[in-house]
């Protein structure tokens, strides 16, 4: 590690998708608490998608849409602000569809939330097409909240850390410990499949590439150490042979899971690998994805 790392980050404003939906409602709770936990306001944001409706839509079916719209965006904000009395919210009804809302809202430096389903104003759409549709395309961060609403606080934040290249999103998610007065876990998973074929796979062999990533995994901690002098930083690797499955297990354990990002590319565009994928489908707690590349505002 150099010197000339960079500084501790701020996060930003928080904007969260509403529906009809219970699991909205839920993410928009959390959304709220995390705005709270950063002194950021909450911007609740409903996609009546207008624009993306046949011109033979009755214009009367339109100004349903709007004001059903606006009512889910007034029951939420006065649900959010009974809860957080002292935040600041603002609502928006977008024209647009929901993953072009979202992005246009959260501009560069915001945060999206989402729950794990939607109806209603999200056209019924699943987590697979609305949630993975913000990750895979978002330039910042999204969170998708998933797991139990009444589970215990478990007071830890975790990184899935691949290696000493992660230390920009793990300040993020060093700062969302901070915010939260947790505790922040690296945890780094050695598959050993990964190597089977590649090399005569020995014992030994699979000792020294652990050894390695618990040397890049120190080094990271040590990093984020220097940066957040109050943080209480562990680090750890666990070996298996399935990196999806041993983080999902984890995300039983924490509060919130951070992880970066590395997009492929598929016929229809961009899309998430499937450790991601993995994890928003199936995690016990939010999992917030940060894009690749996403450098977060130096902290003031």
């Amino acid at each position: 590690m150099t010197s000339d790392l960079p500084d501790p980050v701020e996060l930003g404003a928080v904007v969260v998708g509403v529906d009809a939906s219970p699991q909205a409602r839920t993410a928009a709770l959390w959304a709220a608490a995390e705005a709270g936990h950063r002194g950021q306001p909450l911007n609740i944001v409903h996609a009546a998608d207008i624009e993306g409706r046949s011109v033979l839509t009755p214009t009367e079916t339109l100004r349903a849409l709007r004001e059903a719209g606006n009512e889910l965006l007034d029951g939420t904000a006065a649900a959010v602000r009974a809860a957080h009395p002292g935040l600041t919210v603002t609502k928006e009804l977008s024209n647009r569809d929901a993953v072009s809302s979202l992005h246009a809202a959260a501009g560069d430096r915001g945060t999206i939330v989402v729950g794990s389903r939607g109806l209603g104003g999200f056209a019924s759409l699943t987590l697979g097409s609305v949630g993975l549709g913000v990750a895979s395309r978002t330039e910042v961060p999204v969170t998708v909240v998933r797991g139990e609403t009444d589970r215990p606080a478990t007071g830890v934040v975790t990184a899935a850390v691949r290696g000493r290249s992660d230390l920009d999103w793990v300040l993020i998610a060093a700062a969302e410990a901070e915010a939260r007065q947790a505790s922040l876990r690296l945890l780094s998973v050695s598959n050993v499949l990964t190597h089977v074929g590649r090399f005569t796979t020995m014992l030994d062999s699979i000792g020294e590439i652990t050894e390695e990533k618990a040397h890049e995994t120190a080094a990271v901690a040590e990093a984020v150490r220097k940066r957040y002098p109050g943080l209480t930083v562990t680090h750890d690797v666990e070996t298996g042979t399935s990196v999806p499955g041993i983080l999902v297990e984890a995300t039983a354990l924490t509060d919130l899971l951070v992880m970066g990002a590395r997009r492929r590319m598929l016929g229809s565009g961009a899309a998430l690998g499937r450790v991601p994928h993995a994890l928003l489908h199936h995690g016990h707690c939010p999992v917030q994805i940060i894009p690749p590349g996403y450098t977060a505002t130096p902290a003031s």
